[in-house]
């Protein structure tokens, strides 16, 4: 997609019937936007149509420096009116979830509910201690971003290549079907640390949003063992969202908890049922 002002947008649209709810997949970091291959089948079982795009500086995606999670929701917009989708849900992993949230309180006229794995707290939460239980990579990356561009910039550019906060259950994942996630990282890192960068900076930024708006139904599923994005993350929004139900999984962590994303598709589907 060429938008107005000459920027280019890459988008995904994986089909399916006319009658089926489409779902925006909005992903983490570093990922091209590709939707969730594992997650194909119980998709088209429960009549959802997966589509998405690559955020600026990922993939097909033009770089736009500056934005936040509030400013992604006109690209969604712009995407979901190209593939002429009037109403859909939306479903964001890591730094996605913030993105997803960020939908569902700017978009009510077309967002059906939202879900928000493994996702992240505003860096300004108040009574939540934002680092707390977080890996020591995945911290230094973020307080590296939280300094500016660019100390992030000389953080990716010396930081030394070690586990983000992998637990045990997340390389059991990644070594079944959620190696998947390979296929979205290695093309992201492959193109330059821009739109990681860029993700990280949004990340420790204001959202531009309060999550407390989000009027549609919420979903959020966390491992209780995620030490790259801490279950007090997704506490924190379980208390701020008026909507939102927390599903916790003990045991899994930051990529594990996929493992349990049939259920949310099945939630998804429950809530346009009910609509």
């Amino acid at each position: 997609m060429t938008l107005a002002e000459s920027r280019v947008l890459h988008a995904y649209d994986a089909g399916g019937s006319a009658d089926d709810l489409p779902v925006m997949w909005l992903h983490g970091t570093p990922n091209i936007g590709a939707p969730p291959a594992p997650l194909f089948e119980s998709a088209a079982r429960l009549g959802l149509r997966w589509v998405s795009y690559d955020r600026p500086g990922y993939g097909g995606s033009a770089a736009r420096p500056g934005r936040n999670f509030a400013s992604a929701v006109a690209d969604v917009a712009r995407v979901a009116e190209a593939l002429d989708v009037e109403r859909l849900a939306v479903m964001g992993h890591s730094s996605g979830g913030p993105h997803a949230l960020a939908c569902g309180a700017l978009l009510p006229e077309r967002v059906t509910a939202v879900v928000s794995v493994s996702g992240l707290a505003p860096y300004s939460a108040d009574d939540l201690d934002w680092f707390a239980g977080m890996a020591p990579p995945a911290a230094a990356s973020l307080r590296a971003a939280a300094e500016g561009r660019e100390a992030k910039e000389r953080y990716v550019a010396s930081a030394p290549e070690e586990d983000p906060g992998f637990v045990v259950a997340d390389h059991e994942a990644l070594a079944g079907d959620w190696g998947w996630f390979l296929d979205v990282v290695r093309p992201a890192i492959a193109a330059g640390p821009t739109g990681l960068i860029d993700d990280d900076l949004a990340n420790v930024a204001e959202w531009g949003f309060d999550a407390a708006s989000v009027a549609a139904p919420v979903l959020i599923q966390h491992g209780e063992a995620d030490r790259m994005i801490p279950i007090g993350h997704a506490e924190w929004l379980a208390r701020r969202c008026p909507t939102a139900e927390l599903r916790r999984y003990p045991g899994d962590g930051h990529v594990s908890v996929m493992r349990h994303a049939v259920d949310a598709l099945e939630w998804l589907r429950a809530r346009a049922d009910q609509a």
